[in-house]
């Protein structure tokens, strides 16, 4: 019963760390019914065990004038034998352009975020780094051209972007 609840405050805190990572130990503590040191060490054992990747803050690049480009590539693959997809999702996640890749159901195999200064600079780098891959089949580029919600967060406040009636 003890290591039961034991994970379910590892769960209740990284639920509140992962809707605001910036929420401090002792008031983490007030919420969970636990002393802060105690959380403190649970935080500290989570990202010691690698489940805390990291903390980042969800940015809306629109609002803060980066005028970066981003497009999910679609990416079919023929698998290694020895190691299906994992050496070729590997060889990607290298690159510094690419943002985030993940193996996905459906006619495509992996989805890669990638952002460049350009839409020509995506282009390139798909075509010359992505493309020539030896695994690599196809890909499919889909340029994002706004975002309406990322990690849970809502970009947009409310009644902006409501239309106006048109009239003849």
């Amino acid at each position: 019963m003890k290591e039961e609840r034991k994970e379910a405050h590892k769960r209740e805190i990284l639920a509140i760390l992962e809707r605001n990572a910036r929420t401090g130990d002792k008031e983490i503590a007030k919420m969970v019914g636990l002393k802060e040191e105690e959380v403190k060490q649970i935080i500290s054992d989570l990202e010691g065990a690698g489940v805390i990747r990291t903390y980042k803050a969800v940015i809306n690049r629109e609002k803060a004038g980066i005028d970066t480009v981003q497009a999910l590539i679609d990416v079919k693959v023929s698998p290694k034998r020895s190691t299906g997809y994992d050496s070729v999702a590997e060889r990607i996640s290298r690159f510094p352009d690419v943002k985030s890749v993940r193996l996905v159901s459906g006619e495509y195999d992996l989805q890669v975020l990638v952002e460049g200064n350009t839409m020509k600079e995506v282009a390139d780098f798909v075509a010359g780094k992505i493309a020539p891959l030896e695994q690599v089949r196809n890909t499919v580029t889909h340029f994002l051209m706004k975002i309406y919600k990322e990690n849970g967060e809502i970009y947009e406040e409310e009644g902006k972007g409501e239309r106006l009636a048109v009239t003849l």
